[in-house]
């Protein structure tokens, strides 16, 4: 068995995740207590208690997130659950507790990373006036041509037939009227702090640069994707250069999906929450064998299935 680990991107979040785990395991709880400390606020007690427009806020959200997805890795790995575990991948801030997981960094500066990614992405919201939308049921090149002429760009292309554009307001609203008007199966604004995964996001970039150069990587234990391209990710250039160009490049899901199928992988585990990555799993390939594990309940039912 060749196992992919899959990780949840920004907008999986709900209030109360990881909760059951703090209560439950003293490994969470201590992974929870850390990321309080390093982060000098509660993030505890906004993941279980929120309220939820707090949890949502980028700056909060991304590490909320993250420390999550690594307290579920934990307590299957030390449970045994993932020796046949072989490659890692996230969708968009996923992929850098994809990269964590692996090793390339510890918990601690993964999170401090995602911490800097998420308030730099806050300040370029706060500094735009940007929007996304779904748009479901088009192909890609149809899309491309449709984005290029309302001046919006491809931000998330999740699985077939369902991407993410993104872009200044007033063009997503223009862009949903008109994809409306033509007959698009559905296209619906998303409730989003800005044009994530767009040039809106520029003036995040240069800063984020900064703060990675004086990080030091380490060869990634697991095989990692990047969503940048949907390939895998070689040398460690490469990997910092990946968690730079994330933040503006289009995130190319489907592509790692197909690319871990092609690779081998014979069984998925979504380390995250609300079974999404699963979903768009099997908009891919509904033969593709996948379990979600998001709850203290989830992570117990893995014995029954190795039993």
């Amino acid at each position: 068995m060749k196992i992919a680990l899959m990780f949840s991107g920004q907008g999986a979040h709900k209030v109360g995740m990881g909760k059951d785990l703090y209560e439950s395991s003293s490994a969470a709880r201590d992974i929870y207590d850390r990321a309080d400390e390093i982060l000098g606020w509660k993030l505890s007690e906004i993941s279980f208690e929120g309220p939820e427009e707090m949890l949502t806020k980028t700056g909060i959200c991304q590490p909320a997130l993250f420390t999550h997805g690594y307290a579920v890795f934990q307590l299957l790995n030390e449970r045994g659950y993932l020796d046949e575990a072989r490659i890692a991948m996230g969708l968009s801030l996923g992929e850098i507790t994809a990269l964590a997981v692996s090793e390339v960094f510890d918990f601690e500066t993964g999170l401090r990373i995602v911490a800097e990614r998420g308030r730099l992405m806050q300040e370029a919201c706060d500094s735009s006036d940007g929007s996304m939308a779904a748009v479901i049921g088009v192909d890609r090149e149809t899309l491309a041509a449709f984005c290029q002429k309302h001046d919006v760009e491809m931000a998330n292309l999740n699985c077939p037939g369902q991407i993410v554009i993104s872009g200044e307001s007033v063009k997503i609203a223009a862009a949903v009227e008109d994809g409306k008007a033509k007959g698009f199966r559905r296209v619906m604004p998303l409730n989003v702090a800005g044009a994530y995964h767009s040039r809106l996001m520029q003036p995040a970039v240069e800063p984020f640069r900064k703060f990675l150069s004086g990080i030091a990587f380490n060869e990634p234990k697991f095989k990692v994707f990047s969503t940048t391209t949907g390939e895998e990710i070689r040398g460690l250039e490469a990997i910092r250069e990946s968690i730079l160009k994330a933040v503006v490049s289009p995130v190319y899901w489907e592509d790692c999906m197909v690319a871990a199928a092609r690779d081998g992988a014979d069984k998925f585990y979504e380390l995250g929450v609300n079974g999404i990555l699963k979903g768009q799993l099997r908009r891919v390939d509904k033969d593709l064998e996948c379990s979600s594990y998001e709850t203290w309940e989830d992570i117990g039912s893995v014995a029954v299935e190795c039993g």
